[in-house]
């Protein structure tokens, strides 16, 4: 099938062929007749790098009006970097458009230029909700000729806590539009929102549900978690050609790996939110012409970024949610080409791989961390490589050539060898020079002569209030429910802590509430900073979790009472009976 079949116009296609489109993807496949032809609204779910962009931008950019210069088509991302990706994407699309004008709209940039630009007249804003809302309150954003409202990376968008947004966004907009939702998971919040806003959408499937990106190969290797760090450098050594991102829970964790690696000689830079824009775009300029090698990011600074020919991505521990470990090795593996993405994990971790493998609905392949030899054979052969295949520039060289081959004729050519190999490899030699393995190793139980009377098993429930050695269990009364994900644990904490910095181990997110690990020296501390912040609009309640405590039936009670009418009460005794019926009898 090609584009024309499609129904994509003459001069689009002209411009999609300058691009070097020749066939359709799947998703541009299914989607693209569907909006030309038909008014339905679409969900489409479809995995980072499968060429969204141009299975809403064409159909989009063919429905235009160009002789009316008001907004026609908008189209809302949850970052900066996406935004401004689709519209140079939609530029390249519509070349051979001249009266079509397509304006990205987004924070950290000039809004007076934007304001501008609206009020000299556009058919297609790209936006991230945030700056678009302000330019709606300030009267230059008319939304009343929008007939196509298109939400990418929508389950992003939800992670990021764009709902309201949205909402308020969609309140603008006439009611009769084409409403398109493009996302890589299926979360339960975005079938609300197809409920509330769309009009008995089609649902566009390329793969599975929530699965893995197709040509990525998923690795892990498991080791004590004070050896994370090592083995990720070993990981690294033995990729020499890595091109990568490497994924962390914090900001602080970002940076402070991204400065061990650049220390140790490794061409990386870190990407989080602390960084101001211009220092972002400066990194992420670095990253995509390969100037830095290895990008060290959170997920919230990593969202929406479009980086082709990624070798690896790289989990720094697993993130909590099992849909953004989705996006993240979405990364790699794009555009029809092969990628890798590795978890390094702990003991711990193990049980949230398996309902990443659920999900995903493919396996993970444990491996062994690379040994020192194996590392430095792999270096060698690449740069074997390297001399194999380097362009020689013969003229200049014969300048030179005559004075160094007097000066190293007495070696033979197996001499020469290895002293550039010494000379390359001098420093992993010495560096891993009597290195141990690092690999966890699963201690299994001696069977007994005598058959003992097993234990009863624990509950799960009761397994999530018990804290790793050496951390205390925290309670928190936030939970999926309430919006409220690790990145919003983090966020809370590092804001609202003063003082050193307090490391979060384990963290168990739950529908009514949330459970983490904390060191005990911090405990008291982080409960006391918590207790009566707001989220959202919910007062904040923490404790040290009580191993015997049922929380799960906490919390089930507190939204029934919320239901009710009545005020939800955070203490609750063993048996579940809370202080707030006791309060209702008196």
């Amino acid at each position: 099938m090609t584009f024309e079949e499609l129904g994509v116009s003459e001069p689009l296609l002209k411009a999609v062929e300058e691009l070097g489109f020749e066939q359709p993807m799947p998703v541009q496949a299914q989607v693209i007749p569907h909006l030309l032809s038909k008014e339905g609204d679409v969900v489409a779910l479809a995995q980072t790098g499968t060429g969204k962009t141009a299975a809403f931008g064409l159909p989009v950019l063919q429905r235009i009006d160009p002789t009316k210069h008001t907004p026609q088509a908008l189209i809302l991302a949850p970052t900066r970097e996406l935004c401004l990706q689709i519209a140079s994407d939609l530029a390249d699309f519509s070349k051979y458009l001249p009266d079509v004008k397509v304006l990205p709209v987004y924070g950290g940039s000039s809004i007076e230029s934007q304001m501008r630009s609206l009020r000299g007249g556009v058919q297609i804003i790209v936006a991230t909700p945030g700056r678009l809302i302000d330019l709606i309150k300030r009267g230059v954003a008319k939304l009343g000729d929008v007939h196509t409202v298109i939400l990418d990376e929508a389950d992003e968008m939800l992670n990021m806590g764009f709902l309201d947004s949205i909402n308020e966004i969609l309140d603008h907009v006439p009611s009769e539009r084409k409403m398109l939702m493009f996302s890589a998971t299926m979360p339960a919040e975005i079938g609300k929102i197809a409920k509330k806003y769309m009009h008995d959408p089609v649902e566009f499937v390329v793969g599975t549900r929530n699965e893995g990106a197709t040509n990525v190969k998923h690795v892990y290797y498991m080791v004590n978690a004070r050896d994370k760090y090592l083995a990720l450098k070993r990981i690294v050594d033995y990729s020499p050609n890595i091109y990568g991102i490497i994924f962390c829970r914090t900001r602080r964790d970002t940076q402070e790996i991204a400065d061990r690696l650049c220390q140790e000689g490794y061409n990386a830079e870190a990407l989080h939110g602390d960084l101001s824009q211009q220092q972002r775009d400066i990194v992420m300029k670095k990253f995509r012409d390969r100037v830095v090698r290895i990008l060290v990011a959170t997920d919230v600074a990593a969202r929406g970024l479009d980086v082709d020919d990624l070798t690896h991505v790289i989990n720094y521990g697993l993130p909590e949610d099992t849909a953004v470990y989705t996006h993240r090795s979405g990364r790699t593996g794009r555009a029809g080409k092969t990628g890798v993405s590795i978890a390094i994990i702990h003991s711990r971790e193990k049980g949230r791989l398996r309902d990443i493998e659920r999900i995903i609905g493919k396996k993970f392949e444990r491996k062994e961390v690379p040994t020192p030899e194996q590392i430095i054979e792999k270096q060698l052969y690449s740069l074997a490589d390297r001399i194999e295949k380097v362009q020689v520039n013969e003229a200049e060289m014969e300048r030179y050539l005559p004075g160094v081959i007097k000066k190293l004729g007495w070696l033979t050519a197996e001499d020469l060898i290895r002293r550039v190999l010494s000379l390359e490899f001098q420093r992993l030699l010495d560096y891993y020079k009597d290195a141990p393995s690092i690999d966890f190793i699963d201690e299994k139980p001696a069977r007994k002569e005598k058959k003992e009377k097993a234990a009863p098993r624990t509950d799960k429930e009761k397994d999530r209030r018990t804290a790793e050695k050496g951390m205390e269990r925290v309670y928190i009364n936030l939970g999926k429910n309430d919006g409220f994900y690790a990145g919003n644990l983090i966020d809370m904490l590092n804001k609202t802590i003063e003082g050193a910095r307090v490391d979060v181990g384990r963290i168990d997110l739950m529908p009514g509430y949330s459970l983490f690990d904390i060191k005990k020296k911090d405990a008291q501390r982080v409960v006391h900073a918590l207790k009566g912040l707001d989220f959202m609009g919910k007062r904040v309640y923490s404790e040290i979790a009580e191993a015997d405590k049922d929380y799960a039936r906490a919390a089930t009670r507190k939204a029934r009472e919320s239901r009710n009418g009545d005020a939800p009460n955070p203490f609750f005794d063993k048996k579940g009976k809370g202080a707030g019926r006791k309060s209702r009898k008196k």
